[in-house]
């Protein structure tokens, strides 16, 4: 591959994460200054795996068989940009919360196909995948990386300027889909069916009980890990944390560690304790959130984050390696497939409405009453008559109480539930998983880099 053709697929990589990472895991801190409650930032965080869930039969029906991709990623990466403008200007209209999550819903539905559309433009103009994909795919880790430090240089964490910098990212990226190499549709000619799509025909591997066990874990793992994505970020705040927008990044900053790191464990572990040692480190993860949050430990806090490159890489990756390993080679696709929609779909999604009403309950009146008093101060500092001093004195007020309305909350109970979940999840998996012989699956060349990047035509799990 041409080292020009590399730098291009590197840039649309770092755009197509800097997307992401502009607003996903700092939206609820603006969002909670135009009255957000926890039950609306669950169907925030529902939204994703709902999308999850349909852009397969999208890329399926569409992308992969009648236009080229690279003008499907830009048709959708500017449907998407005006998704994510719609919203920011129903937040400056005041519109109901209802409203602005279905805006981002839109926005969801157009951005997860752009997922696999970006894998799938990057390998077919690739000579060699297994080498060069892993070289431009970590441009995407940098993208949500530079996100982050974005957010804490421009001042944008704390209000709809997050939203701006992705809306603004995704037409960028829109524009230049359109300059990146002509990429046919790779199913072009072929039948659309809708268990390709869904990878129903890889439900026979559901027949193995090593396999079986391995799905319904990972399954309920997802459960407790939509709390991360959920709430990690303003936890962070309310145990005293600065500049929360840029540590947050330190999660992608390990996984990058773990990554190159991860054939030398996976060589000396084997599945097994591989998918062992990541779901312990949810365990721990969370145990460190709800002692260091309310006792306001930093390194608690940020070693919680900086765990996120064994949660990933030790339980996602080393499930896809071991899904792609599990299945019949005219399979393995499907089989990709079928682990996102029952872990970044189905088990993300409950989770997230699960999130949502712990942290509800857990909430007390008195961080209720602080949050609406953040939110009123931020609608005087847009009334008529406020001059540009008194609406920053305002702003920056808002935010002040905002943080106390976050630091009130039941956190060493919001996180004590999710650790105790993975933990007896974790029991479960060790008492009943039995790894298959080497000569009971397909040998496979253990590369997990590429098996992360490539999801068979399915959504990516966020790397944050």
């Amino acid at each position: 591959m041409q080292l020009v053709v590399a730098i291009r697929l590197a840039v649309m990589m770092f755009l197509q994460f800097l997307i992401w990472g502009a607003w996903y895991v700092t939206a609820p801190r603006a969002l909670s200054l135009l009255g957000f409650s926890p039950e609306d930032f669950g169907w925030t965080y529902s939204v994703g795996p709902i999308a999850g869930m349909i852009s397969p039969i999208f890329v399926g029906l569409i992308a992969d068989r009648y236009m080229p991709t690279q003008v499907v990623l830009g048709i959708m990466h500017l449907l998407g940009a005006a998704a994510m403008y719609g919203a920011i200007v129903m937040m400056g209209q005041g519109a109901s919360p209802d409203t602005i999550n279905l805006l981002f819903f839109l926005h969801m539905l157009c951005y997860f196909p752009t997922l696999a559309l970006t894998n799938s433009l990057a390998m077919q103009n690739m000579s060699d995948t297994s080498k060069l994909f892993p070289l431009v795919r970590v441009f995407g880790t940098f993208g949500w990386i530079a996100a982050g430090f974005a957010l804490n240089a421009l001042d944008l964490a704390n209000n709809v300027g997050m939203f701006e910098l992705a809306a603004g990212a995704s037409a960028l990226l829109g524009i230049y889909s359109f300059t990146l190499p002509h990429t046919p549709p790779p199913g072009k000619g072929q039948k659309f069916r809708i268990g390709d799509a869904l990878g129903l025909d890889a439900l026979v591997l559901l027949k193995r009980p090593s396999y079986f066990t391995f799905m319904l874990s990972s399954f309920l793992i997802c459960i407790p890990l939509a709390f991360y994505y959920q709430m990690a970020e303003r936890t962070l705040i309310a145990g005293g944390v600065s500049d929360t927008e840029v540590k947050m990044t330190f999660g992608q900053i390990s996984e990058i560690f773990f990554m190159v790191a991860m054939p030398l464990f996976f060589a000396r572990l084997g599945v097994k304790w591989m998918l062992l040692v990541g779901m312990f480190a949810w365990v721990v993860r969370y145990a460190l959130f709800a002692i260091g949050t309310p006792n306001e430990v930093t390194w608690m806090l940020l070693s919680g984050v900086i765990l996120h490159g064994i949660c990933y890489d030790f339980f996602f990756v080393t499930g896809q390696i071991y899904t792609d390993q599990a299945a019949p080679p005219e399979i393995r696709s499907q089989a990709q497939g079928m682990l996102v929609l029952f872990t970044l779909g189905l088990g993300m999604l409950i989770g997230a409405q699960i999130g949502g009403r712990v942290e509800s309950a857990f909430t007390p009146a008195e961080s209720t009453r602080l949050a609406q008093q953040a939110s009123d101060l931020r609608e005087e500092a847009k009334a008529e008559g406020v001059t540009p001093a008194e609406a920053e004195a305002k702003e920056a007020e808002a935010v002040a109480i905002s943080r106390q309305a976050l630091a009130a909350k039941n956190w060493k109970m919001i996180w004590a539930l999710p650790a105790i979940g993975a933990a007896v999840i974790l029991a479960l998996f060790t008492v009943t998983f039995k790894e298959d012989p080497p000569t009971a699956i397909d040998p496979v060349l253990v590369d997990p880099v590429v098996p992360a990047g490539d999801s068979g035509g399915q959504p990516e799990p966020a790397p944050a």
